[in-house]
């Protein structure tokens, strides 16, 4: 089973950057699927970007396409959320989940969120 770990949110000014972190504790990132979630207030949470097991493939929100960039560093065990060119509408606590199909059985794990407010 893992742990996940975010950090890295904060207030950001229209058009900054900043840089999300979920640290895998327990078991390599590399056994699951990655992915970032986030939730706005009074929105469903959605999906914004993933990464297959191994980082062979990405898949982002077109929302987010050319701003945000997911990686992973497997030396660290961390997952890394890039994002550029924040908008107020990338407000929202952003989630963290690593997915894992074993013998069949689906397992998710969430992290606890990181929060994000882009405002001027």
């Amino acid at each position: 089973q893992v742990r996940l770990v975010e950090s890295g949110g904060g207030l950001v000014q229209p058009g900054g950057s900043l840089r999300l972190s979920c640290a895998a504790i327990g078991s390599a990132f590399s056994n699951y699927a990655m992915s970032w979630y986030r939730q706005a207030p009074g929105k469903e949470r959605e999906l914004v970007a993933s990464i297959t097991s191994g980082s062979s493939s990405t898949n982002y929100a077109d929302s987010v396409k050319g701003r945000f960039t997911i990686s992973g560093d497997n030396a660290k065990n961390i997952v890394y959320l890039q994002m550029n060119s924040l908008k107020p509408d990338d407000t929202a606590v952003y989630y963290c989940k690593a997915t894992r199909v074993r013998f069949g059985k689906r397992s998710d794990y969430w992290g606890q969120g990181t929060q994000v407010i882009v405002s001027s």
